[in-house]
């Protein structure tokens, strides 16, 4: 499982490069770079696999996933959010609601592990709250969306 953390990671770390960049940037054309450096550059790590599947399908449902954000979280909008967070919970949310290879408890703690990793102390309680709630919403916010 060290293989799907760090694809994770990565996965997270282009979500977060891209809303960095703002919106002259998506996330998918900041996947590209990564990939494009890492052929090029024996030092860059390779783009796994899972990496692509995550970024892919966080861009195909992003939209949805800020709505979601935004409904749920308690007293922050996205955009005071910190952005840690904010790519935290984005791609928790596309893996949690979208993703039935793993389980729902894997997902929620390998994101709260890299809120730990990359954010606040206060953090790992926000995104386990906030991705607890999807949980518990799960099969609604599939039927929500077709």
């Amino acid at each position: 499982m060290a293989a799907r953390n760090t694809a994770r990671k990565r996965a997270f770390q282009i979500l977060f490069e891209a809303d960095q960049r703002g919106d002259a940037v998506d996330v998918l054309t900041v996947l590209a770079d990564w990939i494009r450096h890492s052929r090029n550059d024996t030092r860059q790590p390779p783009v796994s696999e899972y990496t692509m599947e995550l970024v892919e399908g966080y861009a195909k449902h992003a939209s949805r996933i800020d709505e979601l954000i935004s409904q749920y979280s308690v007293g922050w909008t996205l955009d005071r959010m910190p952005v840690v967070d904010r790519n935290i919970v984005r791609l928790g949310a596309y893996e949690l609601v979208w993703v039935d290879g793993t389980p729902d408890a894997v997902v929620i703690d390998e994101a709260v592990q890299l809120a730990k990793e990359f954010s606040t102390d206060e953090s790992p309680a926000f995104i386990n709250g906030l991705l607890g709630r999807f949980k518990d919403l799960k099969p609604s916010l599939r039927r929500d969306e077709a």
